[in-house]
């Protein structure tokens, strides 16, 4: 008799034990995407996706240039609504600032007859305007370069964000110096 109580409260503590192992590893996962996992996933998206809007927008491409900005606008939307990774509330505002820039620059690409939309100003960072076709829009991406590039900081927790791969201008050649007259000849 002793050696069934016995047995049946090994089962059950063992039963508890796995129960308990069990939920600790569910409620450590990210439900539902939202989790650091996912948040730094969603990091590395965004990273890719400011670099390949970057270097598209300064090569002038207009057409890629509205197709990054198309990628990138449903990727801000998701992080600023918060429901789905896990950021402090000015991260979900600095990707709500960016996604009406990105908007906003997609639809005056569309459409460069538009008027453009009064949007809250932001300090606007110390990169080249863009080229040709683009330079109408070139304060609203800036602007939207610097906004993704500070969302990458609260994104990634205190990780140091790469630079942005702008382009830099060449160097000026200096002048070829006049050839000096040799005496005598």
């Amino acid at each position: 008799m002793k050696g069934k109580i016995g047995r049946i409260i090994a089962v059950v503590a063992a039963a508890s034990l796995l129960a308990v192992g069990t939920s600790g590893m569910a409620s450590a996962s990210p439900a539902g995407g939202k989790g650091s996992s996912a948040t730094q996933a969603v990091a590395a998206q965004v990273l890719q996706m400011r670099d390949d809007l970057t270097k598209v927008a300064y090569a002038g491409d207009v057409a890629k240039t509205r197709a990054d900005l198309t990628r990138l606008s449903p990727v801000l939307a998701d992080i600023a609504a918060g429901k789905r990774y896990q950021v402090q509330s000015e991260t979900q505002q600095l990707s709500s600032a960016a996604k009406v820039r990105a908007d906003e620059s997609n639809r005056l690409l569309s459409d460069p007859t538009a008027t453009p939309r009064q949007i809250p100003p932001l300090p606007i960072p110390p990169l080249p305007d863009l080229p040709g076709p683009l330079k109408a829009v070139s304060d609203l991406i800036k602007g939207l370069l610097a906004t993704v590039t500070s969302l990458l900081g609260g994104l990634l927790g205190g990780v140091p964000v790469p630079p942005l791969p702008v382009p830099t201008p060449p160097l000026p050649t200096p002048p070829v110096p006049a050839p000096v007259p040799v005496p005598g000849a």
